[in-house]
């Protein structure tokens, strides 16, 4: 006997079941799309999945002849020049596909540094990328330069450059005053009283009494901390974590060293902390990161000399871009990253072919139900 749906009753059980199975059709499609383009966005992220910022100390002092003196290295790049302008593109490019978001410029107001410094803003706002500068406050032998030429060369700053939106990482653009130890209170607070509102002054003070005699004059603290051994200096992650605090407690900015080795014997230095194939650098990137910092500051891009750099080069290629890349994109298990918005195809499956299973199971009820539909006629 042939059987017809023909009560209202049937027909609008059957157009329900159909909407039903068209609406998980859909819904499923959807949701791989929506897999499809979270695959996709992600891989072509930055690496850095941390929040807190990377730079990198930068210095522009390069000659070409610069490479012939104190070098047991050079860079891929070749003996360059810091005037050209191809190489700071390079360097850019190299940093920020590592997770770096910016650099600490070494500078102070001489023609040169000026001139380069300008051709490096250019290139990093054409790349989107950051700039902090770390400002020279010592001479050639260790000495500290006259304060009236720090103000100045501050003021320079100030009326050339910090308005800036490369400089804009934080509120005001950021410099570290290094050599602070060199100068006394007062010619401390001579310098930072009627700057600090144009710019955020970073202390560069080694120890906790360094910082507590100019808490109140600067905006924190960044420690340059190229050549600490972290296989033999007793006590390493507390000084860091105490000077952490200590900047933190008086509301300032806490920029926690990173470096992946030292040598400075070629420059009368004695220290030598050796790379360990990268496990230096990934012992101070996670001890600096336990310290709570503002900035992770790795020592550095190119300082060759004292063998402290992470530019590719001859003797180590990418090797250490390499490794910051692998700690950077390994993130701890924070709840606060784990966003509900985010469609939860970006997740493995818990079984392979899992959503797959689970379409075919609500086929299957669908036809189960046209069935009852057709015999209960």
């Amino acid at each position: 006997m042939k059987t017809r749906l023909n009560r209202p009753f049937d027909w609008l059980l059957f157009s329900l079941v159909i909407a039903l199975l068209v609406a998980v059709v859909m819904a499923v499609l959807r949701t791989q799309s929506a897999i499809t383009r979270s695959t996709s966005t992600q891989q072509s992220q930055p690496v850095n999945n941390n929040p807190v910022p990377v730079l990198a100390y930068y210095y522009i002092w390069y000659d070409t002849s610069s490479w012939d003196r104190a070098k047991v290295d050079v860079p891929i790049l070749g003996d360059y020049s810091s005037d050209d302008i191809t190489v700071m593109r390079q360097h850019i490019r190299e940093a920020q596909a590592a997770g770096i978001n910016g650099f600490i410029v070494s500078w102070k107001s001489t023609d040169v540094l000026n001139r380069r410094l300008q051709q490096l803003t250019q290139v990093a706002q054409q790349e989107n990328f950051k700039l902090a500068i770390i400002y020279q406050g010592l001479d050639f032998y260790r000495n500290p330069l006259p304060v009236n030429q720090v103000a100045s060369d501050l003021d320079y700053f100030i009326q050339n450059f910090a308005s800036l939106p490369v400089f804009q990482i934080f509120s005001k653009p950021l410099i570290i005053w290094s050599g602070t130890w060199q100068f006394t209170t007062q010619e401390v607070a001579q310098v930072t009283e009627s700057r600090r509102g144009s710019l955020l002054l970073l202390a560069s003070e080694r120890n906790i009494d360094g910082y507590t005699r100019l808490e109140n004059l600067v905006d924190g603290n960044a420690y340059y901390w190229s050549s600490v051994n972290p296989a033999t200096y007793h006590g390493y992650q507390d000084k860091l974590d105490q000077l952490g605090n200590l900047v933190h407690k008086n509301n300032g900015l806490w920029i926690a060293p990173a470096a992946p080795g030292f040598d400075a014997r070629l420059i009368g230095g004695t220290m030598v902390v050796d790379r360990n194939n990268g496990d230096t650098f990934r012992t101070e990137i996670n001890t600096a990161m336990a310290s709570a910092p503002d900035v992770l500051g790795i020592i550095s891009w190119n300082e060759f000399s004292e063998n402290s750099y992470i530019e590719p080069s001859q003797k180590y290629g990418t090797q250490y871009l390499d490794v910051l890349k692998q700690v950077l994109n390994t993130p701890g298990p924070k709840i606060a990253q784990f966003d509900s918005s985010i469609p939860d195809g970006i997740y493995s499956e818990v079984l392979p072919g899992s959503r797959l299973i689970a379409l075919g199971g609500l086929v299957g009820l669908v036809l189960v139900s046209l069935v009852i539909i057709i015999r209960h006629r």
